[in-house]
């Protein structure tokens, strides 16, 4: 099958907190030589991998290098990442935003792109004369967006304000009525970026229920970026995995999410005593963390059973004042699930005059389904925060016989205790 899509050893190199090379002399220099003389590119010689969290020793940078890639008609490409990976780069390249700097993009068809909130619309213009400009951009005629105007509308659940000028649209309705554009003016190539999060649940569940109908009611070819692994999870079937500006792996879409969800693992063992990656003032600090139900071992939770969390709470400057604890509980596609505080019930601990104490927190059951959860801890003195770190213990759930039926149930998020009854 021939692709719509195929990079070829595709790269883009900036240089940081400058446009150009710097001086004009550079920039002469640099076109010379890449456009006269034919030769390579002699800054990227010294560009450097994208590592957002390091400094460099050069001031030029590969968002992206050696980017191998093909896409076929119809497929439903799921591109993943942490921030900085290098996602929103690659689909400016595809959208010709930018030119690569290294590399050959090749696409067939018509490409229609979502990459930021109000991509493509002039502020000016109401919502009615941007879908026309729209369509004319990707080359349709103004009889083809007539048949399409209805549709767009009704999708994007604007209608009252579409002869308003957009300026004065929510970033919420800029966005419905952007990708109800893109989606509807019959695009080869759709191209979705994290843009969607800014949409309400409705509206997000809707346009994926789009993408999927265009994807295989009509065969066209979808690249979408999203955090949320629920929603890439449920639209693609393969997906790639980009780190610091090249892609380590792709494949099925299951494989690829786990690999990056295991990217951060949440720390080995329950000791955080010598951990110093953690937000806030330090002058409280997580020691010992045990996690646990009844007569199982620390970090397993049998979810029908009482389960605690003891945390060790180190206190080398013997500090006073109120303390607040909160745990915030996440499962491994990073969905929050539950929140628990002693805020919640006014009931803050008075520091003891100790240099180390226990906060212990008893739940009835964890009723959550068997698999791999996290929780991250807040420490917190009179408001101020102490210590903080997201989704920094690990914790399993075994599978049992919840409701006592003979049988076990791991659908959902979480199990309810309920009762069932027939009257007549």
């Amino acid at each position: 099958m021939q692709p719509v899509i195929r990079f070829e050893n595709v790269g883009k190199l900036y240089r940081l907190g400058t446009v150009g090379t710097g001086t004009l002399s550079h920039d002469l220099r640099r076109w010379w030589i890449t456009s006269v003389m034919r030769r390579e590119d002699p800054y990227l010689k010294i560009g450097e991998t994208n590592d957002r969290s390091t400094k460099g020793s050069s001031d030029y940078v590969y968002a992206l290098r050696d980017i191998n890639l093909e896409v076929n008609e119809g497929d439903v490409l799921g591109i993943i990442g942490k921030n900085g990976a290098g996602k929103s780069t690659l689909l400016k390249l595809l959208s010709r935003v930018t030119a690569p700097t290294t590399g050959k993009i090749y696409t067939r068809g018509r490409i229609a792109s979502l990459l930021e909130v109000g991509t493509g619309f002039h502020p000016e213009l109401t919502g009615r004369e941007n879908i026309y400009m729209n369509g004319c951009i990707l080359g349709m005629k103004r009889h083809e967006i007539d048949k399409k105007l209805d549709e767009i509308v009704d999708f994007s659940g604007c209608e009252r304000y579409i002869d308003t000028p957009v300026k004065r649209y929510s970033s919420g309705m800029m966005v419905r009525l952007g990708f109800a554009v893109a989606a509807h003016l019959d695009p080869e190539i759709l191209v979705v970026d994290e843009v969607l999060a800014v949409g309400d649940a409705e509206f997000q569940k809707k346009a994926i229920g789009k993408m999927q109908d265009v994807s295989k009611g009509q065969g066209r070819t979808v690249l979408f970026v999203s955090h949320n692994m629920t929603a890439v999870k449920n639209l693609c079937k393969t997906a790639i995995l980009l780190h610091n500006g090249s892609i380590i792996n792709n494949g099925n879409v299951d494989y690829i999410i786990s690999e990056y969800l295991n990217e951060d693992k949440p720390i080995e063992g329950y000791n955080l005593s010598e951990y110093d990656n953690f937000t806030g003032s330090g002058e409280l600090r997580v020691g010992a963390v045990e996690i646990h139900s009844l007569n199982s071992p620390n970090g397993y939770v049998i979810n029908n059973k009482p389960t605690s969390i003891k945390i060790e709470i180190l206190n080398p400057k013997n500090i006073q004042g109120k303390l607040e604890v909160a745990l915030g509980f996440r499962n491994k596609e990073h969905t929050y699930l539950h929140y628990s505080g002693n805020r919640l019930k006014r009931a803050q601990f008075v520091i003891p005059n100790k240099k180390n104490f226990f906060v212990v927190v008893d739940y009835p059951e964890l009723p959550f389904t068997p698999g791999d959860y996290t929780f991250s801890i807040e420490l917190m003195i009179d408001k101020q925060l102490i210590w903080y770190k997201s989704e920094i213990i690990k914790f399993h759930v075994d599978e049992m016989d919840y409701y006592e039926s003979g049988d076990s149930w791991n659908n959902g998020l979480f199990l309810i205790r309920q009762k069932w009854s027939i009257e007549y």
